[in-house]
């Protein structure tokens, strides 16, 4: 199980036997470096230019295009799922720059406004595909560590709210205005 930080361990009070539990606040697992640029212009959707350029450039020198796509901004309504996202998000920029960062956590309270365009994210049904992924046995650990089954999930015929509730997986499919952040880490 990952070292998460003691104020990013929220599973204990948002998980039940139906899922997490959906507040107000949403979180956004991302890269230390990446905060000072976050605080000041905001989640921009596809945010991670530095990432992007690199692929750009494998691309190019292996001979093939790189068309860029715009991807939403990926949220969790649970701290500690944002902190496993921002591992990722370090291990994923490590292998690309080599540089060495650290996971951070963003709290997000959106006007009631844009709120109701948060959605669950019906995309990460390609996880549930994928024989072995990290992510869904890293969720199987944390429901089971609170005494809940694991969640069983079939993508062809799971709810859309299953998504959501049961994966902690939802998007916005807008850029985050700074004044709507805080870094908790």
């Amino acid at each position: 199980m990952m070292n998460v930080p003691t104020n990013l361990q929220d599973a204990k009070d948002l998980l039940t036997k139906d899922g997490f539990a959906v507040g107000s606040t949403w979180y956004h697992g991302t890269s230390s470096t990446l905060l000072a640029s976050i605080e000041q212009q905001g989640l921009k959707r596809s945010g991670d230019k530095a990432l992007k350029q690199t692929t750009k450039q494998i691309m190019a020198t292996i001979g093939n295009s790189y068309t860029e796509t715009v991807e939403p901004v990926f949220l969790t309504q649970s701290k500690e799922l944002a902190f496993y996202w921002a591992t990722q998000t370090v291990k994923q920029r490590a292998a690309h720059t080599g540089i060495e960062e650290a996971p951070a956590v963003l709290a997000i309270n959106l006007p009631e406004e844009i709120n109701t365009t948060v959605k669950p994210d019906v995309g990460a049904a390609s996880l549930l595909l994928v024989e072995g992924n990290d992510y869904l046995e890293y969720l199987a650990n944390l429901y089971k560590e609170h005494g809940f089954d694991a969640p069983v999930m079939n993508p062809a015929k799971s709810d859309r709210l299953d998504y959501l509730n049961k994966l902690g997986m939802a998007y916005i499919n807008a850029d985050i205005d700074a004044e709507h952040l805080q870094a908790l880490t």
